[in-house]
């Protein structure tokens, strides 16, 4: 069993962290308080935008649902009469300086998800100076920002706080990294303004968020077929995302014989990563976007789009208005 394995049982099954992981994760703890501290007192300075700043962000690691649930804010805010942009900070990109996104954007310039939002329909910047990237979308006309994943991102101040939790894993064993998956410690949910909860283990006060697909695309000319069509076949699931396991379980729920390949997050795909008989190969949109180039006739995305009570985006308009 790998360190990763070994780690991510300890998190989110029985078995107990290694025993090098609980000085790490005081002192983790330690850090993280200090840094937020610093910020409260002034000494490390937010920066104030001219337009509201909606962050969506997680407490632990891996994927929980947040590209889906950014793109489905903007189309939200969109319909209620705002001009939304996203700002990401191109995690997996080289991209330094600020960015606002066109068409050519590459993913292994830019990041895969930053190329996923634009996809939508979204402006996008990106940058590591994520304040600087955000004023290029004020510039291009947007009067609300989302910062996607930009939780623990105290340079940017915001207005919005909503974090996206894992129905499935919840918070595994609730302890900071390495010790457990929590960048930060359970109290921070308390100061966030919405938790929006992916999946079926909704809490109270949770607000339910469901992801939908149905249908799968063809990398080569994006043509559309259901996803009930590969029922009882096998096929390559690939998936580069926080939490594969979420993306195979949902292939297996329609009825699919998922060969599992799993990969980094972020992971950049190559064609040699692909060495595969010629049974359908099956992957999430977020990594469709760095495989369109060398994509053969037998690989395809599938979409999602996650889906939330029309309530939660007329709460959010309503407090952007006050």
């Amino acid at each position: 069993m790998t360190t990763a394995e070994r780690l991510e049982s300890a998190w989110y099954g029985t078995a107990r962290a290694p025993w090098w992981t609980w000085p790490l994760s005081l002192l983790y703890g330690a850090i993280t308080a200090l840094r937020r501290a610093l910020y409260r007192v002034g000494v490390l300075r937010s920066v104030r935008l001219t337009v509201p700043v909606i962050v969506i962000g997680n407490l632990s690691v891996g994927g929980t649902g947040k590209t889906p649930l950014t793109i489905a804010l903007a189309e939200g805010l969109r319909e209620r009469g705002y001009a939304p942009g996203v700002v990401s900070r191109g995690y997996g990109g080289t991209q330094k300086l600020p960015l606002l996104l066109d068409a050519s954007a590459e993913p292994s310039q830019v990041g895969d998800e930053p190329c996923l939002i634009r996809a939508s329909g979204v402006p996008v910047a990106v940058g590591r100076d994520r304040p600087a990237a955000a004023k290029l979308l004020i510039d291009a006309g947007c009067d609300v920002v989302i910062a996607d994943d930009g939780l623990q991102h105290y340079a940017l101040a915001r207005d919005l706080e909503i974090c996206v939790i894992d129905g499935v894993r919840r918070f595994g064993n609730g302890r900071l990294l390495p010790a457990g998956p929590l960048r930060e410690p359970m109290s921070r949910l308390q100061q966030v303004d919405y938790r929006v909860c992916n999946g079926d283990a909704v809490a109270p006060g949770d607000i339910a968020m469901e992801l939908h697909g149905g249908m799968a695309r063809a990398l080569v000319d994006d043509h559309a077929k259901p996803l009930a069509d590969f029922a009882g076949q096998a096929v390559h699931a690939i998936a580069a995302i926080g939490n594969p396991a979420r993306f195979f379980a949902s292939l297996r729920a329609q009825g699919l014989q998922v060969i599992e390949h799993p990969f980094p997050d972020h992971h950049a795909f190559m064609p040699n990563d692909f060495p595969f008989d010629g049974k359908p190969v099956l992957m999430t949109e977020k990594d469709a976007v760095k495989c369109r180039s060398f994509a053969q006739a037998h690989w395809w995305s599938v979409p999602v789009r996650a889906v939330l009570p029309k309530a939660f985006f007329d709460d959010i308009a309503a407090r952007l208005r006050r």
